[in-house]
């Protein structure tokens, strides 16, 4: 992979996209070596949260359009470069951990659908989200148009997805795009200490919360109470609940297992 790092270091996957000087835009080569990058992670048990970033000033700057005008066939080539990135995306949202994304600068198009498709999105203050797909002519990929409206409304994914509104971090916070807001010098310690303190938790609990919450949009209250009867019982059975309960009742810090 030459367009996105992985390395895995104290449970933490630090999965960068690496072009800072195409505003890591979304090529095909970038789309490949992300699929190949996230198709590794759900087999490795070392792994307990996964942490994405973009390197340089931008988070994803959308798809490479240098790339797609030049290409003699551009819808075979767009159907080419998502049959890569979405996988990649399906691959991230199938995990047994959280994801957290750091944006500093530029999150759209495609970079906008993978900070919405994460867990737990920190904004730096130079942050920017924007849809910015029919602004030329194209529309959403990357999962935009499927989270958009589950995260800030109809209403709002229709303005966002039809006028290219740009959304500052505190708008993104405010909208329910991004967590919470972080001063740009402080992104990424903050990200990599709260990637360690998730790391160090009920990997478990969080496989089976993240399901829970991710997968209630599909099914009635009774389908989806059922589920959380069963994920529950689940949870109860491993040794991380009742390391969880004696460490509360103990007033002591827990040590949970994977």
């Amino acid at each position: 992979m030459t367009t996105v790092a992985l390395e895995v270091l104290d449970g933490v996957a630090h999965l960068t996209l690496d072009r800072p000087d195409a505003r890591n835009a979304v090529s095909l080569e970038l789309a490949r070596d992300l699929h190949e990058a996230t198709s590794q992670l759900p087999g490795d048990q070392a792994v307990r949260v996964v942490l994405l970033r973009g390197r340089g000033d931008n988070f994803c700057a959308g798809g490479d359009l240098k790339e797609f005008s030049a290409h003699p066939d551009m819808s075979a080539h767009l159907r080419e470069v998502t049959s890569y990135l979405h996988p990649a995306i399906d691959n991230l949202d199938q995990l047994h951990a959280p994801v957290v994304v750091a944006v500093r600068g530029a999150a759209a198009g495609a970079g906008l659908g993978l900070a919405c498709s994460a867990d737990i999105v920190l904004a730096s203050t130079t942050a920017r989200f924007v849809s910015a797909y029919t602004k030329i002519g194209l529309t959403p990929d990357g999962s935009t148009s499927w989270w958009l409206p589950r995260i800030v409304g109809l209403r709002r994914a229709l303005e966002l997805t039809l006028t290219n509104r740009m959304l500052d971090a505190d708008e993104a916070v405010a909208w329910g795009i991004a967590t919470r807001v972080v001063d740009d010098e402080r992104l990424d310690e903050e990200a990599e200490a709260l990637a360690s303190e998730l790391a160090s938790g009920p990997t478990s609990a969080y496989a089976g919360a993240r399901r829970l919450l991710r997968d209630s949009f599909g099914c009635s209250l009774e389908e989806h109470m059922g589920a959380e009867q069963e994920t529950l019982v689940r949870s109860a059975s491993h040794a991380n609940a009742r390391e969880g309960i004696a460490a509360f009742l103990e007033k002591r810090a827990p040590h949970f297992d994977k």
